[in-house]
């Protein structure tokens, strides 16, 4: 009988204890065995298969567009917002002071699952069945009229450079909230510009949603 979750995903294991392994995080001590080595394997069954459903899907796109859908799709917030959609939060197996501190929450720990869920149906069906459930997961993102994503801290590094303008500058200006859900504030600041801010839980995001907020304030004052 199938579970829940293989059902959401649209592939029944031969082998469940491959599924339990992949679900397996590192803070149960007392697992035989947790889901990391799945994880990087994963990573690299995830790429691939990405990679060949946007060859198949865009056939009118250039290198250039498809690797901005790539990093978009395989980044660890649309891995993790995918992740919820199929009740990770609820599957994953952490230890009592994990899950306390949050940990099925942390979008590293749900991106890292899904990763080894990944790598779990190529072990047990082959490269076959991890592209059909990648297709599965990602079908939302796969839309044929979807447009390239742009990433906001490209385009605002490419707008100053076309106009010989230094760098855009990055610096966390605050960090708030407790250490197993810490929130950044950080600021991104063009030359003729003022800084514009954004608070997101990595530094990475933050630097995202500021340069976005500023390319939004640049685009008013053009």
């Amino acid at each position: 009988m199938a579970s829940d979750l293989e059902q959401k995903i649209g592939y029944v294991f031969a082998a469940k204890d491959l599924l339990q392994t992949a679900l397996t995080h590192a803070s149960l001590r007392g697992a035989a065995q947790n889901n990391e080595r799945l994880e990087f394997l994963g990573d690299r069954v995830l790429g691939l298969a990405v990679a060949a459903l946007l060859f198949e899907r865009f056939s009118e796109d250039n290198e250039g567009a498809l690797a901005k859908r790539h990093t978009a799709l395989v980044q660890q917030g649309a891995l993790a917002a995918i992740a919820h959609d199929i009740g990770l939060p609820d599957a994953v197996r952490l230890s009592d002071s994990e899950r306390g501190a949050g940990g099925a929450r942390k979008d590293a720990i749900l991106a890292d699952a899904l990763e080894a869920v990944i790598a779990a149906v190529f072990i047990d069906g082959g490269f076959a069945a991890a592209q059909g459930v990648v297709e599965t997961l990602f079908a939302a993102q796969l839309t044929d009229d979807a447009a390239p994503p742009e990433d906001p801290k490209t385009s605002l590094q490419e707008w100053a450079q076309s106009r010989s303008l230094p760098l855009p500058v990055y610096e966390v200006t605050g960090q708030s909230g407790p250490d197993h859900a810490p929130l950044f504030r950080v600021s991104a600041k063009v030359e003729g510009f003022a800084a514009e801010e954004a608070e997101a839980p990595s530094k990475r995001a933050a630097e995202k949603m500021a340069a976005a907020h500023l390319l939004e304030k640049i685009g008013e004052k053009s």
